[in-house]
């Protein structure tokens, strides 16, 4: 039997174990597509604070929200029992929310409502509990009344004045004025206390008033209530000093004494994280000095403030290291005293491990840890959903140990909100944390097929966010082959991002990220295009220019052909305007003279949409040409001259000493030199950089690679820019070498079942060292204890034949040329070909098949038949009927692929459609075959509701009256039993009361009549099935065209229109009867002629209005107001420039094309047949009234029962 000692060592051992197997919990990532369908405890997310005061002339409001999915409902308690809301009609509860609104409109004391408060949030996974809230109500006393005698002090003396003012809470502000509202001036001799009394160290005759008043300023009355005033006498002694040469008064000196606080010692106990003040004011004649310490160390500068003239000592935050013993020590010349305060920091409770939300898949293990501390140290409780752990049921997935909660295996079913509880006498924590036992099948989070466009040689990242409880496997794969990309240039993040170190062309291709779990797989595509970079090749360059000579800066730029680029200028960092004096083409800009006003930096820009370059160049204009050295001293600096006489030596087989002379610098020193170099073998006449070295030194040590023919040139640099290259050096052959470097990108791989191929990546030129460069390549089973095979190269691949399938083989390289061996690689993992798995998934079935998903079920296969990298159970499943009578449907084959190396693997199949037969079987899938089908299986799904209906279109067949029709739904999901029809009237952003319809399955219209023809509705239509009501089709009755019609026929009817017409027709009648009687009467020929012109103003004015039928327009443009007649001469009219001189409509034109006057003519009312005219142009006769002979002829009613002559007769 084991001993005490050994039961503690298991035990110890236990917890190691367990907590090695503790995993680490799930994040959940903040995407919206996750967080609406993922099921959560309740969260505390905003509260009131934990001391809440509360002003009573306003409305209480307790704040308590949460999130949850399914969303929290709310409950309270009340000083520890339940808080019954719903019988206090006072109190009420925001809409899904659970802050607490109390209102005294129609009465109640808000004193009534004092206590703590406790919000408890719920949903089906737990309970989340709220801070305990203190509610108090602030009060703002009235001070007591009270009767002050006069303070007599003699002069010298110390005093104290009282304020003791009204207990009120929050306490109040307190300060000292006199009734002029001016505050107690305070120095080192008068000064307020921390109580608010207010401190003289020394009386003197000046301190004599009458109304020294002590003022409280209450928070949220904010009110100030003030205190009787001090009336204060200072007898003077009036006994003089002989020997004082002022002839001053002779006061007693003392030495100094604590007012405050008084005695030698006292304590001070103090909360950490708040502020600490120590006081200290004392009495004495001279005034005393105080000075501060602390024993057993210096006061801390950069925390300690002393303030109110070095009477008051203030830490704003306390730590426990600010414990101990102050000093304060107040002297004058009399003397000094001393005051120990002994400062304690106690603590509240605060955290040292806060827990936290705990997200798990099923099976999975986890932990809460609540750490706290405090003085004294703070007792620590759990609770789960509000209760006590102690007295729920057992878990036995569930351990606790002190201060940790582990969690083993957990199940679906078992999330809670956990509260841990940390107290002392002077606080308490409280922190809510769920554990959330969640499965959800892998998710893709980002973008679906994304294009990144990268730049050569550039670091890239390609992005592959994705969710999955169990945390999914993710893997990325290249053009849809290979085993997974890791390694070399490639590494993949724990987030599911690919890092691919430095873009080439051949890494253009399509990206699949998988992202495989138990519950199946999800995957993504990103397509990475490699550009070219864009730069300027050819950039502008430094000029100095005489005024009104031409400048020219060149921008030649080469970029990716398939990328679009923009080039833009600026002068100063200021973009260019161009016009007729600055002009551009594609790779340069041009100044045709330049002045004073063209001199600044110009800057060429060149951007495509993922990158840019730039250069600058500065134009200096120069007032005139002259050779003096005065002149020449003047001058802009300019870019140096190159170098010169360029010299090796110190040679060796890896370095040399390169010397020169530097050219002149140009009235800018030289900064740098850049040193080029050349070599003849592998690239012949390209330069390119060797070093950068300091401007002020001219002899250097490169260092070089071995079996490389270099010559070398330097460029000088200074501020301005580089000069032109020097001569080159004469050239160098460093002598060989046995290569340095390792080749990179090893791997092995099988391209059939029976070899694997070893390929790698070739030295670059620089790095052969020497010439005959070959490659030895070793390969050995891994862990048969074998013996290296090897063989050796002048390719970057070797093929191994006759391989078993899908082996682990160790793979190593080595580099070597005629001078000897390089370095040998690290020992990397391939793997020979793969073949078709010989076993199939056995036992498929499926269970808790619901609509859309089952859960399915197999035996798993023996690894070592799949022949191959195990990649995936794939399940192929169609649809193979539906139950739906004569419901025709596709029976393309679906994949879903689930990795799990479980014994007894299981997943979910989702999105499957409702009631319907469906068919599948699986297969083990390795990266290039699949195995035989598994038994095939049949099952149905449930009913479900009903997709939306086909269309539903609405038609308006008349004024007052909308039919509708639609079309049964694509997929009824189950056997239709009807249609729900809701309506509403909408008019703006209000809606009316909506109503409802049931129609029979087999109804595809329905027709409603409206009450108002100008009534909009809102409908809603869908089908339903026995499991309910399916995807809503929403219409609005839409704007017909025919409504504007009904609008403007509507006009006609309104009351406004009508009398606004017959107004119009009163006074057009008025005035034509006002013009018939003037004419009756003979009046003068304006009168007279009265209808005529009125006439004639409406035929001017309606120009434009349509003729009756009667009058016929002729071609040439003139009327023929009777059928036949003939038009006016033209000349006639052409020669008539007064409008009044043409015909009116009711003249008639005779055949011989003179005019016919009407019977309004002047020539009728003439005495006799023709009218005489003055040499003024006057009529000599008098109008008079003739009939004319036709026209009484033609009339056959009596002119007695004309309106007009009955007008006429009485006028």
């Amino acid at each position: 039997m084991l001993g005490q000692g050994g039961h503690a060592a298991l035990a110890l051992t236990s917890l190691m174990l367990l907590l090695w197997h503790t995993v680490t919990p799930i994040e959940v990532p903040q995407d919206p597509k996750i967080l609406q369908d993922l099921k959560q405890p309740p969260t505390i997310v905003k509260q009131s604070v934990k001391d809440y005061i509360v002003d009573p002339r306003d409305n209480i409001i307790i704040e308590c929200e949460a999130k949850g999915n399914p969303v929290p409902t709310f409950s309270w308690r009340r000083n520890g029992k339940f808080f019954n809301i719903g019988k206090d009609p006072r109190v009420t509860m925001r809409k899904r929310s659970g802050t607490l609104e109390i209102g005294f409109r129609s009465g109640g004391r808000p004193d009534d409502y004092e206590g703590e408060y406790q919000c408890f949030a719920t949903n089906d996974f737990g309970v989340a509990l709220s801070n305990k809230i203190l509610l108090r109500v602030s009060k703002a006393p009235l001070w007591p009344k009270e009767v002050l005698e006069p303070v007599v002090v003699n002069e010298g003396s110390p005093l104290v004045l009282p304020c003791n003012p009204p207990p009120g809470l929050p306490p109040p502000f307190i300060f000292w004025m006199n009734s002029g509202m001016t505050p107690i001036p305070q120095n080192n001799r008068v000064s307020m206390g921390l109580n608010g009394d207010l401190y003289f160290s020394n009386v003197i005759p000046q301190d004599a008033h009458t109304d020294y008043s002590c003022n409280a300023r209450f928070h949220f009355t904010h009110t100030i209530q003030q205190k009787n005033p001090f009336t204060l006498k200072v007898p003077t002694k009036e006994l003089y000093n002989d020997t004082d040469p002022n002839g001053g008064r002779k006061v007693a000196e003392s030495t100094p004494t604590f007012l405050s606080p008084p005695g030698t010692e006292s304590s001070k106990m103090v909360l950490r994280e708040e502020q600490l003040l120590l006081e200290c004011i004392a009495a004495g004649l001279p005034t005393p000095t105080i000075k501060w310490f602390k024993k057993g160390g210096d006061l801390p500068a950069n925390k300690v403030k002393i303030e109110k003239f070095n009477k008051t000592l203030k830490i704003i935050s306390v730590s426990e290291e600010d414990a101990g013993e102050y000093v304060c020590m107040a002297n004058n010349h009399l003397g000094s005293i001393r005051h120990s305060i002994f400062v304690q920091v106690k603590a509240a409770p605060y955290w040292l491990d806060k827990p936290t939300d705990l997200v798990l898949a099923p099976d999975e293990n986890g932990r809460l840890v609540c750490r706290a501390n405090g003085n004294p140290k703070p007792n620590t409780q759990w609770l789960i959903n509000g209760q006590p752990l102690d007295s729920s049921p057992p878990n036995p997935s569930r351990h606790v140990m002190g201060d940790t909660i582990i969690f083993r295996s957990v199940q679906m079913g078992s999330s809670a909100v956990y509260q841990c509880n940390a107290s002392n006498q002077h606080g308490y924590l409280l922190a809510n944390a769920f554990v959330n036992v969640l499965d959800m099948p892998p998710r893709m989070l980002g973008p679906k097929n994304q294009l990144i466009k990268v730049i050569e040689n550039n670091r890239t990242f390609l992005d592959c966010p994705f969710f999955g409880s169990p945390l999914p496997d993710l893997r990325w794969f290249k053009n849809g082959q290979g085993s997974g990309l890791d390694g070399g240039q490639y590494r993949v993040y724990i987030n599911g991002t690919l890092e691919i170190k430095r873009a080439r062309a051949e890494d253009e291709g399509t990206y699949t990220c998988v992202a495989n779990s138990i519950l199946g797989k999800a995957e993504n595509q990103v397509r990475l295009e490699v550009k070219e970079p864009t730069r300027i090749v050819r950039a502008p360059e430094h000029q100095s220019l005489y005024r009104g000579s031409p400048a020219r800066f060149n921008c030649k730029v080469k970029s990716d052909p398939s990328l679009p680029i923009t080039v833009s200028w600026m002068k100063d960092d200021r973009p260019l305007n161009f016009g007729w004096r600055l002009r551009k083409d594609d790779e340069s800009l041009t100044i045709p003279n330049v002045h004073e006003g063209d001199e600044g930096t110009y800057t060429c820009t060149v951007k495509s949409e993922i990158d840019q370059d730039s250069a600058s160049a500065r134009l200096t204009v120069l007032e005139e040409a002259s050779l003096s050295p005065s002149v020449s001293s003047a001058l802009p600096p300019d870019r140096p001259d190159p170098p010169m006489d360029l010299d090796l030596s110190d040679l060796a087989d890896r370095s040399a000493r390169l010397t020169w002379i530097p050219g002149n610098d140009h009235r800018s020193p030289i900064t740098e030199f850049l040193v080029q170099f050349e070599e003849d073998r592998w690239e012949p006449r390209r330069w390119r950089n060797l070093s950068t070295y300091p401007g002020d030194i001219n002899s250097v040590i490169l260092q070089l690679a071995p079996f490389v023919n270099y010559q070398f040139r330097v460029i000088a640099i200074n501020s301005v820019g580089q000069s032109q290259p020097s001569p080159p050096s004469p050239r160098y052959k460093t002598s060989g070498a046995a290569p340095d470097a390792i080749p990179r990108g090893l791997r092995g791989w099988g391209s059939s079942k029976d070899n694997m191929e070893i390929t790698w990546e070739p030295l670059l030129d620089m790095e052969r060292n020497g010439a005959n460069l070959h490659y030895n390549v070793w390969w050995r089973r891994k862990d048969m204890g074998e013996e290296w095979s090897n063989v050796t190269t002048m390719g970057s691949k070797h093929i191994i034949h006759n391989t078993e399938t899908y082996v682990p083989y160790e793979i190593k390289i080595q580099a070597r040329n005629e001078f000897g061996l390089g370095p040998e690689s690290n020992v990397v993992i391939g793997y020979s070909g793969e073949d078709k798995p010989t076993d199939a998934p056995t036992n498929l079935r499926v269970s808790k098949v619901d609509s859309t998903k089952a859960n399915i079920h197999w035996k798993p296969v023996d690894l070592n038949t799949i022949r191959g990298e195990f990649k995936e159970y794939r399940l192929y499943y169609w649809r193979e009927s539906s139950l739906v009578p004569n419901l025709v449907v596709s029976k393309e084959k679906k994949t879903k692929g689930f990795y799990s190396t479980m014994a007894e693997p299981s997943g979910i199949l989702s999105d499957l459609m409702p009631y319907s037969k469906y068919k599948m079987f699986m297969v083990v899938a390795n990266s290039r075959f699949e195995s035989p089908q598994s038994n095939t299986v049949e099952f149905t799904t449930k009913e479900g509701v009903p997709d939306a209906p086909q269309f539903f279109r609405i038609n308006r067949r008349s004024f007052d009256t909308l039919y509708l029709e639609w079309a049964k739904p694509l997929e009824p999901n189950g056997i239709l039993i009807g249609y729900q029809l809701k309506y509403q009237t909408v008019n703006g952003s209000r809606v009316g009361r909506p109503q409802l319809e049931t129609l029979l399955p087999n109804t595809t219209d329905f027709t409603l009549r409206l009450p108002d023809r100008s009534t909009r509705y809102k409908f809603y239509l869908s089908a339903l099935t026995q499991v309910g009501a399916g995807e809503v089709y929403a219409e609005e009755s839409p704007h017909f065209a025919n409504e504007a019609y009904i609008d403007q026929v509507d006009i006609a009817t309104q009351g406004w229109f009508i009398g606004l017409m017959c107004a119009i027709a009163l006074i057009i009648l008025i005035l034509l009867i006002v013009c018939f009687i003037k004419r009756s009467r003979g009046g003068k020929y304006p009168g007279g002629g009265c209808v005529t012109g009125f006439t004639k103003y409406l035929v001017r004015d309606k120009k434009d209005l349509p003729l009756d039928p009667v009058d016929q327009k002729d071609q040439d443009g003139s009327f023929d107001y009777q059928n036949g007649s003939s038009v006016p001469d033209r000349n006639e009219n052409e020669n008539s420039s007064d409008e009044d001189n043409k015909p009116l409509q009711g003249s008639q034109t005779s055949l011989d094309g003179n005019v016919k006057e009407s019977d309004d003519s002047l020539v009728d009312y003439g005495e006799g047949g023709d009218g005489q005219f003055n040499e003024d142009g006057s009529f000599i006769g008098q109008y008079t009234v003739k009939k004319d002979k036709d026209e009484t002829e033609g009339n056959e009613s009596s002119e007695a029962t004309s309106p007009v002559n009955a007008i006429y007769s009485l006028a």
